[in-house]
């Protein structure tokens, strides 16, 4: 597999919980890296996700960089009370968190230009978001004094999300024991005729 250079590192691909990739921004000259242990199978199925997801998405735009969110945060919006503004500040949070361990922390101006509304509304937004316990906001001092950008910690988003997961992964699995059950009762039993 040849080194992965794309900005994010999180992925919903089964197996790939021991690929590790830091964030690639060519202008700063940074290298992805594989674990080691990861085997060929493993290796070629994540060569043949991407090469999937650029064929939807085009390598050109795949080149500049992609973001992962589970889908349950996107597919139970509604029923964890994000709307689109908030949604679209979560995405925007979630593209700047490579690492778990790293929080993200875009400035509110960032954030208010690349969705086209008033940075006092993102502020609005986010005071909401930490009320309800989705986002958490961690301020962090400069070293000459003052404030740098927040981080943003979305373990609250997490956690809340985890009893949607929990239901729907109960649905896939009684959904496959009853077409399981299905199969078993339309195969016809043989015997053997002497």
């Amino acid at each position: 597999l040849e080194f992965i250079t794309w900005r994010t590192h999180v992925h919903p691909i089964k197996g790939l919980d021991q690929l590790k990739i830091r964030p690639n921004w060519r202008n700063y000259g940074i290298e992805s890296e594989c674990n080691m242990s990861q085997t060929e199978a493993q290796k070629k199925d994540v060569a043949e996700t991407l090469r999937v997801n650029e064929k939807k998405w085009t390598k050109e735009l795949m080149d500049q960089g992609w973001n992962v969110i589970p889908n349950i945060i996107i597919e139970k919006q509604e029923a964890l009370g994000l709307d689109a503004i908030d949604m679209n500040i979560v995405l925007h949070l979630s593209h700047y968190w490579w690492h778990r361990e790293n929080l993200p922390h875009p400035s509110v101006a960032t954030i208010a230009k690349a969705i086209g509304i008033k940075p006092r509304t993102v502020q609005k937004r986010m005071k909401g978001l930490e009320d309800l316990g989705f986002v958490k906001r961690v301020m962090r001092n400069a070293k000459h004094g003052g404030n740098e950008t927040n981080e943003y910690d979305l373990s609250g988003l997490i956690e809340k999300a985890k009893p949607f997961a929990e239901e729907k992964k109960q649905l896939r699995a009684a959904r496959e024991a009853e077409e399981k059950a299905r199969l078993a009762r339309k195969r016809p039993k043989l015997a053997v005729v002497k």
